[in-house]
């Protein structure tokens, strides 16, 4: 097969991003310059967790995030409202990626693979392990710390940091 014919690589990137984190933007590098040609990453309505920031909110923060990250494949951005599977189905990917920071997430995303094999054999989900710096790293830690007048720029763009801060100042 030839570069000119090769598929393209698609995979897609779930979560609710509120906010997005130096974790994820880990995962979605390691993602796009290692698995896919094209990443997508959807960021999910998710009403069910309450989001500090809403979903145009998350969509904008995320878009600015991944602007400056130097990858070698392609990033999209799209907020996604239906099931997973459906999604991937319609933007045409091949690959679920998910991260995974300790054993306690294990047992969820174990679950949630298994769900999403039974409603499709032609998606693949992939976890990526958190890279060890950024293993502890989680939005609701990120929310609470700023929140309660914390440092958080070691594990936010200062984007985020910024409108984070603009958050709870009200």
């Amino acid at each position: 097969m030839t570069a000119a014919n090769k598929a393209l690589r698609v995979g897609i990137y779930p979560g609710t991003f509120d906010p997005i984190t130096n974790g994820h933007l880990d995962i979605i590098s390691r993602a796009t310059n290692h698995l896919c040609d094209r990443l997508i990453v959807s960021v999910a309505v998710n009403a069910g967790k309450s989001p500090l920031f809403s979903l145009e909110e998350r969509v904008a923060m995320v878009e600015t995030a991944v602007s400056k990250l130097d990858v070698s494949g392609e990033i999209l951005v799209t907020p996604f409202d239906n099931l997973l599977i459906h999604h991937a189905e319609n933007v045409g990917a091949s690959l679920i990626v998910r991260g995974l920071r300790a054993v306690s997430d294990f047992d969820y995303e174990f679950q949630m693979t298994g769900m999403n094999a039974k409603l499709s054999r032609e998606i693949e989900t992939i976890f990526l392990m958190a890279s060890e710096k950024h293993q502890f790293i989680s939005s609701r830690f990120v929310k609470e710390i700023c929140a309660l007048g914390g440092d958080i720029a070691q594990f936010v763009p200062s984007h985020v940091e910024n409108c984070l801060k603009e958050k709870f100042k009200s």
